[in-house]
């Protein structure tokens, strides 16, 4: 339905509504508050913390008293009196509330006491006493929009006649649970009376979204099973001998990920499989190894990076292992159109075994040959569709997945359990733990110092700002300042800058430079996050680590210890957090990520900003496992026996297959 057709929200509200994502009512009346404001007074003799906010009700006993400063800010002042205690009072920049309280009215205000001064400072004001608790809705606004007009709306929506609710909850799963109906705890959530009331609203919603998303894993797990993929014929001679040709040995998990993909490739079951490894642990030469066992099986392979550092990175690496006789080639967006349709005519006559590259993958003008195998790396960053795509431009060919992104296996197999799954947790043998300290700028010096040593070592330096300009966000570094700053302190070392406002050409250039040791010092945003692999690279530095999730800071670490070489990862924080300590204690990437799983939920984790596969409202899997694997039982009941409900979530869901 229409947001116009609800009367009462103007053309205004609908412009700040869209700047939400709100574009209907469905969006609107899903629009779920982020916290609320629970007021309930207090009776003012009990109360001892000054700097504890609280609700009290009381009585205007004096004028008000209204002063304007210079800069145009107000001061509204008078006296209370509560529970038969006189005290002053003080509300700053609401001179327009002068006209709505008089003496002797009584009201509930909210706010700081402080007792020395006797004085009760303001932040909130209700005009009638409250009885019991209020509690107030807060929701996540844009610049112009209020509190009291996105309530507003959405009240007027929830309580439209016309206002069709999609329960995606069977009928017979909510008379189990006992559920409340799903319109009923709209209306609790967006304005609930009890906290009692809104703990039933919220189970409610929350069993609701997993239950949707356990749904799609059901579903996918089925459809897997009966799904028949490409048989290969490839000796195991040909794979010992490949594996005996590769610059060095690999790890006891590499070679259990090896054959478990070969197991796949040679089953008549088409493979879906989810590489998981932590950073540095290699699994680029696993996927390497994927696509010439499907070189070997007589189908081509693609490769999609997210970026093109990472694409071109790939593509090298690609060539240096697998036999000249294997034809590679790199598709990026930066290609012109001649070289593009060029190679659209090699792959398209199989002329390419294997292609790596970027979004420019799916071009619609693309087609393969036989394409046999599609390898997705850093799977979490590309959405649903992007995926189906790519692998809708092959027979039914195999898929591989791969994450740097560690996961907790307990979560891992729940959330990919329509995937296999293989895990990289040994790293190489000569690679030594990255010393990390967690530390503030009072203490820099001693960072500097160390980094100037690996200079001199002619080793290299990563610094990481969370922004490009000072301008863009108050008392955060910047890679503006820290340019400036590191200038100063190595005035004849070398020092690159990279972000992404740079253009290509500029970005590759800065990375060539680096990765040939043209320069000592980069100076970067988390574009570097993945994509760079300098094993000359000994020191990492990041800036305001406190604003950076903990999955994108081990990320970040991985940048250096690289190689043979003792490794330096500091984080520039204001405080240090039960976080933060996390990657002081641990370099295990799967430690870290069950600590950020407990800490922050699967946010960080599984990147669901970039990958439109988990973005719940409510639900939390840290928080709310237990809901989540009962919601699978339930939904993998409700499949099989055909209910209309879970049929109807299926259909709407955007799967591969």
């Amino acid at each position: 339905m229409d947001l116009k057709s609800i009367t009462g929200i103007g053309p205004k509200t609908i412009l700040y509504l869209n700047k939400l994502g709100i574009n209907d009512v469905d969006n609107l009346i899903n629009y779920y508050p982020f916290r609320y404001n629970v007021l309930r007074p207090v009776n003012i003799y009990n109360y001892i913390d000054s700097d504890e906010t609280i609700t009290i009700n009381a009585r205007v006993i004096s004028d008000l008293k209204l002063f304007f400063f210079r800069n145009k800010m107000s001061r509204l002042s008078f006296c209370i009196e509560s529970n038969g205690k006189i005290m002053k009072t003080v509300l700053f920049n609401r001179h327009y509330l002068k006209d709505h309280l008089k003496l002797n009215q009584r009201i509930a205000v909210t706010g700081k006491y402080d007792k020395l001064t006797n004085q009760f400072v303001i932040q909130d004001i209700c005009f009638t006493e409250i009885n019991g608790e209020v509690i107030t809705p807060v929701y996540h606004l844009v610049k112009g929009l209020k509190q009291k007009s996105i309530h507003s709306a959405i009240l007027k929506a929830i309580t439209n006649r016309n206002v069709e609710v999609v329960d995606n909850v069977p009928s017979y799963l909510v008379d189990r649970y006992k559920f409340i109906n799903k319109s009923n705890a709209l209306k609790i959530i967006h304005n609930p009376n009890s906290i009692q009331d809104l703990k039933m609203a919220k189970l409610r919603l929350i069993y609701e979204e997993l239950f949707i998303f356990a749904s799609k894993i059901n579903y996918l797990k089925i459809n897997n099973k009966k799904d028949n993929g490409l048989k290969r014929d490839i000796s195991k001679k040909d794979l010992l001998n490949f594996i005996d040709t590769l610059p060095y040995l690999l790890t006891s998990d590499q070679i259990d990920a090896v054959w478990e993909i070969y197991e796949d490739l040679v089953s008549p079951k088409r493979m879906n499989r989810l590489l998981m490894g932590d950073v540095g642990s290699g699994k680029t030469i696993v996927s390497i190894i994927a696509m010439y066992l499907n070189y070997l099986g007589g189908y081509q392979s693609a490769l999609m990076a997210p970026t093109e550092i990472l694409a071109t990175q790939h593509y090298e690496n690609i060539l240096k292992i697998v036999p000249p006789n294997i034809k590679v080639s790199l598709l990026t967006g930066k290609m012109t159109k001649k070289e593009k349709e060029t190679l659209y005519d090699a792959i398209n006559t199989g002329k390419i075994d294997i292609v790596v590259g970027t979004h420019a993958l799916l071009n619609e003008k693309l087609t393969f040959n036989n394409l046999g195998l599609v390898v997705t790396d850093e799977q979490h960053r590309f959405g649903v569709n992007a995926r189906k795509d790519l692998f809708n431009k092959g027979l039914k060919p195999d898929v591989l997945y791969t994450t740097a992104t560690p996961i907790p296996r307990t979560y891992a197999m729940t959330i990919f359990g329509d995937m296999d799954t293989s895990v990289i947790k040994v790293k190489p043998g000569n690679r030594l733990p990255v010393i990390t300290s967690v530390t503030n700028e009072e203490n820099i010096k001693d960072v500097l110092m160390l980094v100037k040593k690996e200079i001199d070592l002619k080793h290299q330096v990563y610094i990481v700002a969370p922004s490009i300009d000072s301008e863009e966000v108050d008392d955060l570094n910047s890679v503006a300042i820290l340019e400036e700053k590191y200038h100063k302190a190595f005035p004849n070392t070398k020092i690159g800058i990279l972000h992404g406002k740079l253009k290509n050409t500029e970005k590759d250039k800065i990375i060539k430079d680096f990765m040939a040791n043209k320069i000592s010092i980069l100076i970067s945003t988390t574009v570097i996050e993945v994509g760079i692999d300098s094993p000359n690279a000994t020191v990492m530095i990041v800036y305001n680590g406190e604003r950076f999730g903990l999955s994108t800071l081990h990320q970040l670490r991985g940048r250096v210890g690289r190689s043979d070489l003792q490794s330096y990862c500091f984080i520039i924080s204001k405080k240090k957090t039960e976080r933060l300590e996390a990657l002081e204690k641990s370099n295990d990437g799967f430690y870290i990520a069950e600590v950020d799983f407990k800490i922050r939920g699967e946010g960080d984790l599984f990147g669901t900003n970039q990958s439109g596969d988990m973005q719940f409202k409510l639900a939390q899997l840290s928080s709310d496992y237990k809901i989540f694997l009962q919601a699978l039982k339930d939904s993998e009941e409700a499949i099989n026996n055909n209910d209309e409900t879970v049929n109807n979530i299926i259909s709407s869901l955007k799967i591969i297959s």
